[in-house]
């Protein structure tokens, strides 16, 4: 093997992989030991050939060699395939090879257990690795295992000869053609399992496609299902994990008596010969190919389209809500695999409640869409219609991947049975069950949150009593079904709204007061949130209502009115929203300072002078029982810059919308509300000003007439639903 020809070919494989919108992320290279290692790896794309022995290669700094398939080689490819270390699995030498590159050190190798591409994601039938491919089924392969224990044969060999047979040690040193002896000895052999999981996985018309149509007349359809395939993920983007396993070490596998007889046979033992131990070396072989299979695919990434895909499968309903498939994802997210030994995709690790939102990171539309172009479900409403013939994997092999990319991406997540029994078990309970849990399920994560900040931010005479702070819950008129997410204001907690919430649980209404990260403890946690955190916590208050209530209004005071308008914009289904004293300009000259005191704490900061940074300004509430003394600086950027998100999506809101403002407003402008009105894009809007002398006006004298306002809004709102 050229060396100097392999590395060259790996920078243009390199160059190549630049040019694409791949993102790689590597993970558990620390499992990779010193010594001769076969990495065995999964195959689902040529990708993999060309991609992970030049990764492996920038990890180890060992060439690394790999088995290709013999119909690769021929013509002008030859060459190529040389040069980047592929040998042809019909090559007489190959083992030979193998074993001796093995033993020098010379190279580690990449082998396929699979033996070829499986594009339907299929191995396991009944429970066992299995593999469904063109031309029939058929177990894995166990020639990695074997070439592994025949290299740590003929290393444990060479080591008991030095000192019982040095003639039979050297003559094997010429075999294998090995300068240094010590250093093979030296040396233990490994077999890494690699799993590399693809995400998402889309295969479509793309440059490469389009460009091969057009110059290769007749293009083969199998070629044109992998350019289409394997291009659109290079070229649209895909993230690419790839993950390690534990290395297995092979020399324990040759403690049996029957092997180790042969290790220690005073005959010679040609490469080719047949040695009594050779069944028993046959069934260790197939033990560790059980063991690698079911370690590469233990270490599949899961990710959302895994999980909606296997839902879609499992659910035996043909008519779905999509509500419903929405919660059961969320659900076995947030209760199952945030504990289990599973390895999830980054996006998994984030908070999930904008899967019960709007859905902004499309997670749910892309793939139920794919699913839609297919054939596979129909949308009917707030429903989807499957077809379950359509998710069995009974399709042209070569075609899979672009025929039934649905039950492609279920079967990747069979192997990991445990994940499956907890999706079965999901996806057989009934749907009023299931949004039970919910929200169950979400208010007891509110109160955790909630006392764990709590305690952490604690500080003596300055937090407020504990029940100030904590979320509530007010059941209505079960008849009614009509629920509100009440939010509060900046610096306060979910006591400030307690009044209005109590005089519309009178009303019938159900109410849930989430609290807002950083809230109803102290100002240092409200310092370290970001204004998408307050906007997560109305998001599970919305979760909560929606899955009580049929109707959902949507409303808060201040900040909170901020945050009622900037969700009702995303969501078309709300069906009225609510905002009073919204900002939109702040009258509190703090806030203008926010830039410049930004600007000089950064200073302070470079410059070491943390103790000089002004991190809090004092606080003057109106009501100090509630509101926090201290306005963290980053607090009010965080409020601007929510102000900005609000303002630009007001005209998106289609809902019957309620605007409520005192024209004396001490903190936010006045002209807000106004401002607010007329950009909000709804047909069925009001505007309602009162006279107050200050900005908390849920509270204290004249507060009734508010809440009376806001019940009458929402009370006419139904009646004219009812009536029409």
């Amino acid at each position: 093997m050229n060396r100097f020809a392999y590395r060259t070919t790996g920078f243009a494989i390199k160059a190549l992989l630049n040019l694409s919108r791949a993102r790689i992320n590597i993970h558990g290279e620390e499992n990779i030991p010193d010594g001769a290692i076969i990495f065995v790896i999964n195959h689902f794309t040529r990708i993999e050939t060309l991609l992970l022995p030049s990764h492996i290669f920038k990890l180890t700094q060992v060439p690394v060699w790999s088995l290709a398939s013999a119909d690769l080689f021929g013509g002008a490819m030859d060459n190529f395939l040389d040069n980047m270390g592929a040998i042809s699995t019909a090559d007489p030498d190959r083992d030979r090879l193998i074993i001796k590159t093995l033993l020098t050190g010379e190279a580690s190798w990449a082998i396929f257990p699979e033996g070829r591409m499986v594009k339907n994601k299929k191995i396991i039938e009944k429970g066992r690795f299995m593999l469904s491919v063109a031309g029939g089924r058929y177990p894995p392969h166990s020639g990695a295992a074997g070439l592994a224990l025949r290299t740590e044969f003929y290393r444990q060999r060479i080591k008991l000869m030095l000192t019982k047979q040095p003639a039979e040690a050297r003559r094997l040193a010429g075999l294998f053609e090995i300068e240094d002896l010590q250093t093979v000895i030296e040396k233990k052999t490994f077999i890494i399992p690699v799993n590399l999981t693809y995400y998402p996985v889309r295969a479509r018309e793309n440059i490469l496609s389009k460009l091969a149509d057009s110059l290769v007349q007749e293009l083969p359809a199998r070629a044109m299902e992998e350019l289409m395939t394997e291009g659109s993920m290079l070229l649209s983007g895909v993230d690419m994990d790839i993950r390690f396993g534990k290395p297995l070490q092979i020399e324990h596998q040759l403690k049996h008596q029957e092997i180790a007889k042969d290790i220690a046979s005073p005959e010679e033992i040609c490469f080719d010969d047949r040695i009594p131990c050779h069944k028993r070396m046959r069934k260790e072989a197939l033990i560790i190919m059980q063991q690698y299979m079911e370690a590469i695919y233990s270490m599949t990434t899961v990710n959302h389209d895994h999980l909606f895909a296997s839902f879609l499968k499992h659910i035996p309903r043909k008519k779905i809500s999509i509500q419903n498939l929405k919660n059961r994802v969320y659900l076995i997210i947030l209760k199952e695999l945030k504990k289990s030994p599973f390895y999830l995709h980054h996006s998994l690790l984030d908070d999930q409640i904008h899967l019960l939102s709007d859905d902004r990171f499309h997670k749910f539309d892309d793939l139920v869409s794919l699913a839609e172009e297919k054939g596979i479900v129909d949308f009917q409403g707030d429903f989807l219609l499957k077809d379950n013939s359509k998710l069995k994997s009974f399709f042209d092999f070569h075609r899979v991947r672009i025929d039934n990319p649905i039950a492609v991406i279920a079967n990747e997540v069979e192997p990991l049975f445990l994940l499956q029994k907890k999706i079965s078990c999901l996806a057989w309970q009934p749907d009023f069950m299931i949004r039970r849990k919910v929200v169950k399920t979400l208010l007891k994560k509110a109160i955790k949150d909630f006392k764990k900040d709590y305690d952490h931010f604690f500080v003596d005479a300055e937090s407020k009593p504990r029940e100030v702070g904590t979320p509530f819950l007010i059941k209505g008129n079960f008849k009614r079904k009509v629920g509100v997410v009440l939010a509060h204001g900046y610096m306060a907690a979910p006591e400030e709204v307690r009044a209005l919430a109590t005089y519309l649980g009178c009303q019938g209404f159900w109410v849930y007061a989430p609290r807002l990260t950083g809230h109803g403890t102290t100002p240092e946690d409200l310092a370290a949130c970001s204004y998408q955190d307050w906007i997560n916590s109305y998001e599970k208050g919305y979760a909560v209502i929606r899955n009580l209530c049929q109707k959902v209004v949507l409303g808060g005071f201040s900040m909170g009115a901020g945050l009622a308008l900037e969700l009702a914009a995303r969501i078309p289904e709300v069906d009225a929203v609510f905002a009073v004293s919204a900002p939109l300009g702040l009258q509190d000259f703090n806030s203008k300072f926010v830039p410049a005191v930004d600007v000089w704490n950064k200073i302070m900061n470079k410059i070491n002078r943390v103790d000089a940074a002004k991190e809090f300004v004092e606080n003057q509430p109106e009501n100090p029982h509630i509101n926090y003394s201290r306005n963290p600086i980053a607090g009010i950027r965080e409020m601007g810059r929510l102000m900005v998100d609000m303002e630009a999506r007001l005209k998106d809101i289609k809902a019957p919308a309620l605007v409520v403002q005192s024209r004396q407003d001490p903190v936010v402008n006045p002209k807000s509300a106004g401002q607010i009105f007329n950009k909000i894009g709804s047909e069925d809007k009001q505007l309602v000003l009162f006279n107050f002398d200050r900005h908390g006006i849920l509270l204290g004298k004249g507060s009734e007439r508010v809440h009376r306002v806001i019940g009458n809004f929402i009370g006419n709102l139904i009646t004219k639903k009812k009536e029409s």
